[in-house]
């Protein structure tokens, strides 16, 4: 090989090896900020949390049970009478703890005919775990508890219909590929692939670079969960004869209305199986709420009043300790947990109640 060809070829391996470092460096920096988000624990802010005692007659059994790697998992039957057609199994949200934001819809299933079994999620509220460690850990802890709830024999053995909000949507949804006994699934607010979660939220840190991460998201997940990573809603749909609901507002900022609803509703729009709710103001976590009830802007109202009395710098780091005791006795002192355990719209409750009884009919 004569001179020229030799530096040819020693340039193109500094090249590679370059482009190699810079592939490999954004990998890195790509896991890092999924693990920075996911691999966390979350657990419910206390001041704010439901009550089982905020709701009239509503009875609570608690319940243990292993989710992949042996952790245990805390699991809740809420019940009114034991005269029930069906079991709902909730999904929650990611970010704000356990199921405890969703006692208000067990309450409501549970004293329209449904038991109805929650779960704290891996690493959430009463679950054991340091991290969740991904999405589709989720999917996982989801097919344990339905696993849970068909062979716990004191749990009567009746139709099972699913409902999850957010990455509980998600999870409602994907894990129809591993249960399609299931009769129905409201999902609200979600999304169609793992991934999706991180891209959505994502955006409006990163903006377009987002999309350059997303392929590296996908790469990860795999090698940590396997075929819980690939399986999409969408195949849990197709896997199926379940009847499905999806339920999405416009101008949900947090999973994007293009991320799920708008999806698959280009694909199953004419599909009997499937009802859309498409609002246009809902917004993501008050999507459930009456959008008449005002008693959360009249709290904050009052809450903003309180920050306006305080003679210190709230906002200031050594401020930071003394602020987030005196929020919580706030809180704690003049939140109306009646009122607060009392906003869900209750026409669309009614409209999830009878789809599910026309699903188990």
């Amino acid at each position: 090989m004569n001179n020229n060809g030799s530096k040819k070829k020693t340039a193109l391996i500094i090249v590679l090896s370059i482009l190699a470092l810079i592939i490999a460096g954004w990998w890195a920096f790509c896991i890092k900020m999924y693990r920075d988000n996911f691999n966390i624990r979350s657990d419910s802010y206390e001041p704010l949390m439901l009550r089982t005692e905020d709701f009239d007659g509503l009875q609570c059994t608690g319940y243990s049970f292993p989710s992949d790697r042996g952790q245990m998992l805390s699991g809740y039957l809420y019940s009114f009478s034991d005269d029930q057609r069906g079991i709902v199994v909730i999904a929650h949200g990611f970010g704000g703890g356990g199921h405890n934001s969703y006692m208000d819809i067990a309450d409501f299933f549970a004293k329209n005919g449904y038991y109805v079994f929650a779960y704290d999620a891996t690493a959430m509220d009463n679950s054991e775990g340091d991290g969740l460690g991904g999405v589709p850990q989720g999917v996982i802890d989801l097919d344990h508890a339905i696993s849970f709830v068909e062979s716990e024999k004191s749990i009567p053995d009746l139709p099972i219909v699913l409902f999850g909000h957010s990455w509980g949507g998600y999870c409602v949804s994907a894990v129809l590929n591993y249960h399609p006994e299931v009769k129905a699934v409201i999902e609200c607010s979600g999304f169609n692939g793992s991934s999706d979660m991180f891209e959505s939220g994502g955006k409006s840190e990163a903006g377009g670079l987002i999309y350059t991460m997303t392929p590296f998201i996908k790469a990860y997940e795999f090698l940590k969960f396997g075929k819980y990573a690939m399986k999409t809603a969408m195949d849990g749909f197709d896997s199926t004869d379940a009847k499905v609901m999806i339920v999405h507002s416009a101008d949900d900022h947090v999973i994007g209305i293009e991320y799920g609803c708008d999806k698959y509703f280009e694909k199953y729009k004419d599909d009997p199986r499937f009802t859309f709710l498409r609002f246009e103001d809902r917004g993501h976590n008050d999507i459930f709420n009456d959008p008449l009830n005002t008693y959360k802007d009249e709290f904050n109202a009052g809450f903003d009043k309180w920050l306006e009395t305080l003679d210190y710098d709230y906002k200031a780091e050594e401020n930071r300790e003394r602020f987030t005791k005196e929020k919580a006795d706030y809180i704690t002192e003049n939140l109306d947990h009646v009122r607060w355990s009392s906003r869900l719209d209750r026409e669309l409750t009614a409209r999830f109640l009878k789809f599910y009884d026309q699903a188990i009919y």
